[in-house]
Formats: structure tokens, sequence, C-alpha cells
């Protein structure tokens, strides 16, 4: 025993590195000391906006900490998610986006960031785009609403998402492919262009069919036309692109969680298994489908995968039409 003691003074420098790399990370103990925020770069009210604040909710008791979202609008959700990619990366702050601010305002906006300024944490779903003309639009299916519009040339307006988001470019694409010319009307999510599409300012409310299933359920919107290849159980009226024979132009929005790159792993892991517990709960999928959305995990490396492949592919569309900055 003595001779123990009178050893430890040479033998403790040898063993503290070896005690200190087995040891648990402080951070990894203790994170998160504070509430997380989520920023969601959109005017509350919308789909993106409505799952943005479930997550949160159900994600806060499993992390043992508040986690609160802000609403940051403008610009397509660009000014949202740079503000995203530029946070801290210390993972007290994470973003809850549509597909649009991602994978399309880049080429449109000229925005500071790319698919790979981000790190993909988390997708939960996605909904077909609808195009849904006021009650009395003299149409009642999909064919017919063609037959209208190309007999009367730039009469009729649709509101979208934003001019060069995901809904615009994908949108564009199919009405020159149908020799469809209506007037643009870009707002900035569904919590704007519904409220005018109920106020007849504009003739087709155009964005996801979550934003406008209590409208189409309560007979305040005609929809017509799905920008998914098949159709969609509650949109009785609306056929998907596969009628007309074009399944290859479908575009979906699609809804999931970001962060900044460089959070340490061990915080990072916390975060993920925290959020996919959340989105894996009946409360959360029944808000999503309930929604008119479909329900679909994807996580990490595929959510980057499939992030990175349409926005390669509607920055083509982009230059294609003369958007691209």
């Amino acid at each position: 025993m003595r001779l123990a003691l009178l050893l430890l003074p040479l033998l403790l420098p040898l063993l503290l590195p070896l005690l200190l790399a087995f040891a648990p990370p402080a951070g990894a103990q203790s994170f998160p000391e504070r509430p997380i925020r989520i920023i969601v770069p959109i005017n509350p009210g919308g789909g993106t906006d409505i799952f943005a604040r479930k997550l949160a909710e159900l994600a806060g008791p499993m992390l043992g900490q508040n986690v609160i979202t802000e609403n940051r609008p403008g610009a397509s959700g660009t000014i949202g998610v740079q503000q995203l990619v530029e946070a801290r990366p210390d993972g007290y702050t994470l973003g809850f986006i549509w597909n649009t601010p991602l994978t399309a305002a880049p080429h449109t906006l000229g925005a500071r960031y790319t698919s790979e300024s981000f790190t993909s944490m988390l997708a939960v779903g996605y909904s077909a785009y609808a195009l849904c003309g006021q009650p009395d639009f003299p149409a009642n299916s999909l064919r017919e609403m063609v037959d209208v519009v190309r007999a009367h040339p730039g009469e009729y307006t649709w509101g979208n998402e934003g001019l060069g988001g995901a809904m615009h470019l994908g949108v564009e694409r199919i009405l020159r492919r149908l020799n469809m010319q209506m007037t643009t009307v870009p707002f900035q999510g569904a919590g704007q262009t519904l409220p005018a599409f109920l106020g007849r300012h504009i003739t087709f409310y155009g964005g996801s069919v979550v934003g406008v299933i209590g409208a189409a359920r309560a007979g305040q919107a005609k929809c017509l036309m799905l920008t998914t290849a098949e159709d969609h159980p509650e949109m009785r009226n609306a056929q998907g692109l596969a009628s007309l024979g074009l399944a290859d132009h479908a575009i979906t929005i699609w809804w999931g969680l970001i962060a900044p790159n460089g959070i340490p792993a061990d915080r990072m892991a916390r975060l993920e298994t925290a959020f996919a517990q959340a989105a894996r709960t009946d409360a959360f999928r029944q808000l999503v489908e309930g929604q008119g959305a479909t329900y679909r995990l994807q996580f990490g490396a595929d959510m980057a995968a499939a992030t990175r492949a349409e926005y390669q592919a509607l920055g083509e569309v982009a230059r294609a039409i003369g958007l691209a900055k």
C-alpha cells in the first residue's frame, strides 16, 4: 500500500490521458442545457408551420428542454435558411423546411448556399401540389380544365408559393407542355395564397394539398390538377398527371428537418434520436395524414441524396425557362 502511494505521483501523468479518453464528453452528458429553436422560413398557418410546431411539441420532452419554433419568412424561404446555415453549429438552432428553399430558390434567387451547405436530418412526408379553381369555375375534370384555359389564354390567374419556387418551376413546366397560358401570382406560402383565393382575388389556388384540404372538403375550392402522377383519395374531381400522359413531369412538396454543418457528433446523435422518436409517434403520423399528406420518414444520407438530385433537376428547369440567376 505504501509503495502504491509512493508510485501514484509517477503514474498519474500516464493514467490521466487514458481516463479522459474513456470518459463521456461533457457535452453529451448535459446537452441540451437550454431551449432549442427551430427556424421555420415561412408565415404561420400552412402545412410547414403546422408540422414544425407539432414535431417541436413532441420532441421537447424527449430532449428535456423546450423546443421553440420561430417563423422567419421572406424570399421564398431563403432568408430563414440562410440564417440557419450561418447559425453556430452547437445543436441549439435547427430548421424545419419545405423543399423550395433548398432545391429551387437557390437557382432563381441567387441564394448564398447550395444543397451542400446544411446537414439533412429527417424528412417526414410529402404531398401533391394542387391547382384548385373557384367553385364556379366552368370545368369539373382535369381535361375540361385544360380545354377551358387553352380557350382563354392569359385570362386566368394562379397563385403559388413564390416566383422560382419548386411548385412554380414544376407547374410552369407542365403548363408549357399542355399549352396552357395563365398569369402567375406569387405569394409566400399557403398561409397567404389560400386567403387570396378564398377572397376571389385569384382564379386558382396553387400549393400543397395540405394547405387547401380544408377548403376542398368544405366545397370552397374545386381541385382539378394534382402534380403527382397518381390521384388523391380525398380529391374526387382532381386527377394526377398520369391521366394526361405526363407522369414524368411529377413534382411534390416535401418537409424535413435540417441543421447547420459541423454540429458535434454526440449532439447530433442526441437530436436525431429525439426527433426520430417524435416523428414516429402516432400523434405525428395522424397529423400528417389528417392534413392530406403522405407520411414517409427518410433519414440522413437518404434525405441528403434526394435533396441533391432535386436541386440538380430544378436547376435545369430554371435555366431552361430563363429564371436562373
